[in-house]
């Protein structure tokens, strides 16, 4: 059975114009390329949690309401943040 604490390795192809600009960043940083990777992928897995709980958040705040003018207003957001704009 595989210990979940261990790192996982795990091949990835990024297509070329993305890894010139991991290669980038890395020289930048001071980092190796799979470190900006793995910063990069936890940053976008964050952002993906913020986005949801800012969804609910606005749901949430929605379902409390009782100004039709606010209602509005948080409708229309959640329909951007779910259809885009």
């Amino acid at each position: 059975m595989p210990n979940p604490d261990r790192p996982l390795r795990q091949s990835v192809s990024l297509p070329p114009p993305v890894a010139r600009r991991v290669r980038a960043l890395a020289k930048t940083r001071k980092a190796s390329t799979s470190r900006v990777v793995v910063d990069l992928i936890e940053a976008g897995l964050e952002s993906q949690e913020q986005e949801k709980r800012r969804f609910f958040d606005l749901a949430e705040r929605l379902a409390r309401s009782s100004n039709r003018e606010e209602q509005k207003r948080l409708k229309e957001e959640l329909a951007r943040m779910t259809f885009g704009e």
